[in-house]
């Protein structure tokens, strides 16, 4: 019987979405725009410092503009799923959705997203 070394990130994959949601927040920004706190909920297999989820973005629907992100500064061996919050993020007047995108250390950031529907009030 042969045994192989593999590393613990080989067993990881990517980053899931598991949910995400926004609140408006209370006051409209001068010159036009709202500020929302995004909460967003992922899952991964994090090994420890070498392969951890590290972020999750806000981009607008035609994936052409950041609009913010949230850095995630350790692993969550013993944590998942997890949640994370962003406050103020500036949404322009006329986006009614964002995609959410999220990444670990060892693949970047995942070939799949989640698109949510930004509340009206």
């Amino acid at each position: 019987m042969a045994l192989f070394f593999m590393p613990d990130s080989l067993f990881a994959n990517e980053v899931t979405i598991v949910k995400a949601h926004a609140v408006k927040e209370a006051s409209n920004l001068v010159g036009g725009g709202r500020s929302f706190t995004f909460l967003v909920t992922l899952r991964h297999n994090d090994t420890g410092w070498k392969h951890y989820a590290n972020r999750w973005e806000i981009w607008t629907p035609d994936n052409k503009l950041k609009l913010g992100a949230r850095v995630l500064a350790h692993p969550h061996v013993n944590e998942q799923p997890f949640t994370r919050s962003l406050q103020r993020v500036t949404i322009p007047l006329g986006i009614k959705d964002v995609l959410i995108k999220a990444g670990d250390t060892v693949h970047g950031i995942s070939s799949t997203s989640l698109l949510i529907k930004l509340p009206a009030q």
